[in-house]
């Protein structure tokens, strides 16, 4: 069955293999947060009877929780750049299809033009629309200034300047940071509470 596919039947197959894929990831990051509220628990309770040696075995088993759930987390948005960068591509490779078929059809409408019958229209239109001939020389120029650099496949970086998009990442990142933060100072209070109740019980 799978060599009468489609080329849309195979691209759908691939992008809902990648999103089950991304979607086992995200599964798995929830998963990984959920670990670490059973051991900050755990580690709480460690602290309350007084066993150090579990409670250091539970913070190595957090800090490892914490790395298997950034590489996840790096994973999941490495998947969600190359979904954009495919995404993208796919607009080109439209792009250019569309550009094929408009080639095309403009060849075979010369091919079957009685040039002769025109030539004498032609240079008339031509004599009537000489600044008109002079933009769309400059307008077809430019096109091919543009495929040869590859600039119509890219772009314009300059639109958005390298300050805004550090502004961009840095407020996700400190939005991230004071939420982790939050709960660190949760627990160190809840922490310290706990050991100041044990030396009152002294």
């Amino acid at each position: 069955m799978g060599l009468f596919k489609s080329k849309d039947e195979r691209r759908i197959e691939r992008e809902m293999k990648v999103k089950a894929g991304l979607r086992s990831i995200e599964r798995s990051i929830r998963q990984q947060e959920k670990f670490s509220e059973d051991f900050i628990k755990n580690a709480r309770r460690a602290k309350q009877i007084g066993d150090e040696g579990q409670y250091q075995f539970i913070r190595g088993a957090l800090k490892k929780t914490a790395a298997v759930k950034k590489m996840l987390e790096r994973q999941m948005l490495a998947i969600k750049n190359a979904m954009l960068i495919s995404q993208q591509a796919q607009a080109s490779a439209q792009f250019a299809e569309s550009m094929d078929i408009m080639a095309r059809q403009i060849s075979a409408i010369f091919g079957e033009m009685d040039l002769t019958r025109t030539q004498a229209q032609w240079e008339k239109a031509v004599t009537q629309a000489g600044s008109m001939e002079e933009r769309m020389e400059l307008f077809l120029d430019s096109m091919e200034d543009a495929a040869r650099t590859g600039a119509a496949a890219t772009t314009r970086e300059d639109l958005v300047s390298d300050d805004e998009i550090d502004r961009m990442i840095n407020a996700e990142v400190l939005a991230s940071e004071k939420a982790e933060l939050g709960k660190l100072d949760d627990l160190e209070s809840q922490i310290a509470k706990e050991l100041g109740a044990a030396k009152q019980k002294d």
